[in-house]
């Protein structure tokens, strides 16, 4: 079934073996003695959906057309966030705001995404997510999609190696596809090089939208690429790597997910299942996916010390049409879609599981950022961040363990649009200096006109759906609000610290 893709695999080397970096002494790394190592931190495996809106999963949408067992019941089993959001309404983005706690807008990437010959995002030396783990000995990898860039040169060759990725900045081990499976060049990476280099051709394919598969551009690929091979591989490797691991060392697992993403290519198995078409029949693949995750954990004997987190990089990209055709709302009735700066685009499903230390069934309205994962994470194995690390991110560990925090525990968030436009919530009240949807939802810019409101500002608590421009009836908090997002880009860190530059 996927040989193209198994053949070169079935000869590396275990993972174990791999890892001789992060088996290191407890003198070289200064932990893993006496009681840290008898009480050792949680292993921590993310699950990163691509493109799933908060309104397919069960537990957040009883009228779902699409079945999410899985998801459901991790939910029943841990925490599920009903006011989380993704720093940015598309993909790269995103990535790097989780890895980094970093706003994806202060680096060079100021809209748009990473695509299939970029060079690595994340800047060498800058801590992350698998980095800070290392320091506490962990072992550490990265399997999915990666959408992060590789390599250092301008345009990757992907006949060479491939260097900095996803080794040089904290993972152990990495297999993955470099952007999203709609992007040349379609090849599968290990470590730092191509498994087969794009040698063939891949033919563009126009099928979109309507209950379509979505489509995909022409460009190199392997030898003998097959989209829907890409996710089964992924999966068997994840559930491979924890099936290595032991129960006196700590791991971590990145674990984003291809699906959702276009093209919709479920595999036999999933296809005609759902009650949304394929992009309903992908989800409920993921949702599988996720499933053997679990099961992977349980069978390993992990699952009692596993903080496991699932989550989504932005909102659904679902069209009015499919919403009709379908009678299924993939982004429940949030204004917008991915790309977007409504909140469509951003406000996304984040469910989290540690048995024992997250009451089982709990939800939470805490107004939270994916960014804010690695100062949590840092709370959890009891790290502090230094100055130069995670500006944006804040430690919601506190909401986990089920306290009531007496003050919020950010007093605001920022977000991106496709186009790069801003949106600053805090409290109730959202603002965006911009008229129209700055992503995807068409008009994308509107220009103001003279008199006319120069942005939108939204009351969320009154005006959930995003309907009543309130940018000249409340003039007080369009110059706060402003002012606010303002100072934040100039400082260039919103947690507490230094100024940066």
């Amino acid at each position: 079934m996927m040989r193209w893709l198994l053949a070169p695999l079935l000869a590396a080397v275990c993972f174990l073996p791999a890892f001789p970096e992060c088996l290191s002494s407890s003198e070289e790394t200064g932990r893993g003695e006496g009681k840290e190592q008898q009480q050792r931190p949680p292993n921590l495996v993310i699950v990163l959906a691509d493109d799933l809106g908060i309104g397919d999963p069960g537990c957040y949408n009883p009228q779902s057309g699409i079945a999410t067992p899985y998801i459901d019941k991790l939910a029943t089993q841990g925490m599920r966030f009903n006011d989380m959001h993704s720093p940015s309404a598309v993909c790269s983005p995103t990535r790097y705001g989780m890895l980094t706690g970093r706003y994806c807008w202060r680096t060079s990437l100021k809209k748009s995404v990473c695509f299939g010959y970029d060079p690595l995002l994340i800047e060498l030396g800058r801590l992350t997510l698998a980095s800070l783990l290392k320091q506490w000995n962990y072992i550490t990898a990265a399997i999915g999609k990666w959408h992060l860039g590789l390599g250092g040169e301008k345009k990757a060759d992907y006949s060479k190696v491939l260097k900095p990725g996803p080794n040089q900045i904290g993972f152990d081990y990495f297999l993955g596809f470099p952007a999203a499976l709609d992007m040349q060049p379609y090849v599968i990476v290990e470590n730092d090089r191509a498994l087969a280099a794009p040698t063939a051709f891949m033919p563009a394919s126009q099928s979109q939208r309507q209950g379509g598969p979505g489509f995909w551009e022409a460009g190199p690929c392997a030898p003998g690429f097959k989209h829907e091979e890409v996710q089964p591989l992924f999966t068997a490797k994840a559930v491979e790597f924890i099936g290595k691991q032991k129960k006196d060392k700590p791991f971590f697992l990145y674990f984003p997910l291809t699906a959702v993403h276009h093209p919709w290519l479920p595999t036999k198995e999933f296809r005609g299942k759902s009650k949304a078409g394929p992009y309903g029949d992908f989800v409920q693949q993921m949702d599988a996916t996720l499933g053997q995750i679990m099961k992977a954990l349980d069978d390993g004997g992990h699952s009692d010390n596993t903080l496991i987190i699932f989550a989504s990089d932005n909102g659904a990209e679902w069209l009015p049409e499919e919403i009709k055709l379908f009678k299924h709302k993939a982004n429940m009735d949030w204004r917008g879609m991915k790309g977007d700066i409504w909140e469509g685009g951003h406000r996304v499903p984040f469910i989290a599981r540690w048995p024992g230390k997250i009451k089982a069934g709990a939800t939470s309205d805490e107004t939270l950022c994916l960014v804010d994962v690695l100062a949590t994470t840092a709370a959890v194995v009891g790290a502090k961040l230094p100055n130069d690390a995670a500006e944006d991110s804040f430690n919601f560990l506190p909401i986990l363990l089920g306290e009531k925090p007496a003050q919020p525990i950010r007093d605001f968030m920022i977000y991106h649009s496709f186009d790069g436009s801003y949106g600053i919530r805090q409290g109730p009240w959202m603002l965006t200096p911009i008229l129209g949807s700055g992503g995807f939802t068409q008009p994308a810019q509107v220009p103001p006109v003279a008199g006319g409101p120069q942005g939108q500002l939204y009351n969320l608590k009154d005006d959930p759906r995003q309907t009543k421009n309130l940018w000249l009836a409340q003039s007080d908090q369009v110059r706060r609000l402003t002012a606010l997002l303002e100072k934040a880009i100039k400082d260039g860190r919103t947690r507490p610290g230094p100024k940066g530059p």
